[in-house]
């Protein structure tokens, strides 16, 4: 344990030296606060059926800083170990394979809950204005914030393994960027395609992620979303293991 408390402390602290960390940071502060501002003018002075922490999760700006994040905080994970030949170094430590995944993992998921964080403030000073208002319901903020974590968790794995498989950063963020622009989108095939089948329908509304946030925030939690998440997360860090195995036999 004492192990990987030091590779994940030396994660940590790489993220915070480069400068790309503190871009992400404030643009993703920039696009949630405007979400929320936009929330909020939507919903002032008139009744309406949804929240703002819906309106809030839910808006196109959201969507698209939300994917970008993950390519840019996870790009450098493996790659910059391959490109600057660190990786040697690292594997003939006395650390295990399942140490420095687990540890470059959890660095970029650390980092990824730093990054939202201070979002929350938007919602408590929300609350402390409006105290009777039905968007204060707990279930809407956990349930959010709960499937905010899931998906940073399931998004951060691929983004590591996509990161594992090549040596240049740019390369790993567009591999992990078109793949989650695609399981984006996915769900959205059957209408494209133009297909009825209520079956088909549901079948691709369960790996939505759109679908699964406005669920979620309106404080329907759905277990099997959570087994979903973390079983993919689980079988991305799996593959991650062996591709980062592969690499470094091949080193």
């Amino acid at each position: 344990m004492r192990t990987l408390l030091t590779l994940l402390n030396r994660e940590i602290r790489s993220f915070f030296y480069q400068p790309i960390a503190y871009v992400v940071m404030f643009f993703l502060l920039m696009v949630a606060g405007f979400n929320f501002y936009l929330g909020v003018l939507l919903l002032n002075g008139q009744p309406a059926e949804v929240t703002i922490v819906e309106l809030s999760f839910n808006m196109v700006p959201f969507w698209i800083v939300f994917i970008l994040t993950f390519p840019l905080i996870t790009m450098r994970v493996f790659s910059e170990e391959y490109r600057q030949g660190t990786i040697e170094t690292l594997t003939t430590a006395p650390v295990t394979d399942w140490q420095v995944v687990l540890s470059k993992y959890l660095g970029a998921l650390l980092f990824y809950i730093v990054l939202w964080a201070p979002t929350f403030i938007h919602f408590a000073i929300f609350q402390w204005i409006t105290e009777k208002t039905a968007a204060n319901a707990v279930g809407a903020y956990g349930g959010t914030y709960l499937l905010l974590l899931l998906m940073g968790m399931f998004f951060t794995a691929l983004g590591c393994f996509a990161s594992s498989l090549v040596r240049e950063q740019i390369n790993a963020a567009i591999i992990s960027a078109c793949i989650i622009f695609v399981w984006f989108f996915l769900p959205f095939l059957p209408e494209i395609m133009r297909i009825t089948r209520p079956d088909v329908l549901e079948f691709f509304r369960y790996f939505s992620a759109a679908e699964h946030m406005r669920e979620f925030g309106k404080g329907m939690i759905d277990s099997r979303q959570i087994v979903w998440y973390l079983s993919a997360t689980g079988l991305l860090l799996v593959l991650t293991f062996h591709s980062f195995q592969a690499r470094k036999w091949k080193a």
